[in-house]
């Protein structure tokens, strides 16, 4: 799934940090999310991120439960949210291993003409993966379950991905005619299972540090 569009998100309050929720654990069922024990999404399902929601800094309690079942908790979990920030808060593992993993969206110049890319390895079956073009060349190399890479500047362009087994090369997902734009950044996130069902593929979000203004 590939998202480039810009959110109505922009209107902020000064200060605020802003955080959006991944659900990225292939054997859960889509799920309600609590802040400090208030529901603030519901039926999130697998694949899918909400919208930026605005925040203050500080400790929050978040609890995933499954779709209006509030009394059976999936996960809970105490996450820190630091002033004028951006996040992607992933559900991550698989189930009844699971966790929550913040992820920061660092704020950067934009260089005219360009785009910024990072991958992101939430495949709980993986082995260390490469990112590298159809034309052999490696974007990202030995990135780990849960790894999380650097921003990389690409010129705006058709891409065609592809994930390799980093110990042996093995080819594991082609992914097509990717568009990407300059002026923007971007995550490549890999969920799914490696050679099981919900097969391995990639989501690929427009970050939020294109266009969210403190």
């Amino acid at each position: 799934m590939y998202f480039d569009s810009y959110s109505n998100d922009s209107r902020l309050q000064p200060s605020l940090s802003n955080a959006r929720i991944f659900h990225s654990i292939p054997n859960a069922p889509a799920v309600d999310v609590y802040l400090n024990n208030r529901r603030v999404v519901q039926n999130l399902h697998y694949g899918d991120f909400t919208k930026y929601l605005p925040l203050r800094q500080g400790s929050y309690n978040v609890k995933l439960t499954p779709f209006n079942q509030p009394n059976k908790t999936l996960l809970t979990k105490n996450i820190n949210i630091n002033d004028s920030s951006i996040y992607t808060i992933a559900a991550v593992g698989y189930v009844p291993k699971i966790d929550l993993q913040t992820i920061l969206e660092p704020k950067g110049p934009i260089i005219p003409g360009k785009l910024f890319l990072r991958f992101v390895n939430l495949s709980p079956n993986s082995r260390p993966v490469d990112l590298s073009l159809i034309n052999g060349r490696k974007l990202f190399t030995n990135v780990p379950y849960r790894g999380v890479t650097d921003y990389i500047p690409l010129n705006p362009n058709k891409y065609n991905f592809q994930i390799k087994d980093t110990k042996n090369g093995n080819l594991l997902l082609n992914v097509p005619n990717i568009n990407l734009r300059e002026n923007r950044f971007y995550s490549i996130y890999s969920i799914g299972l490696v050679g099981d069902k919900p097969p391995l593929k990639v989501v690929i979000p427009l970050d939020g540090n294109s266009y969210l203004r403190f």
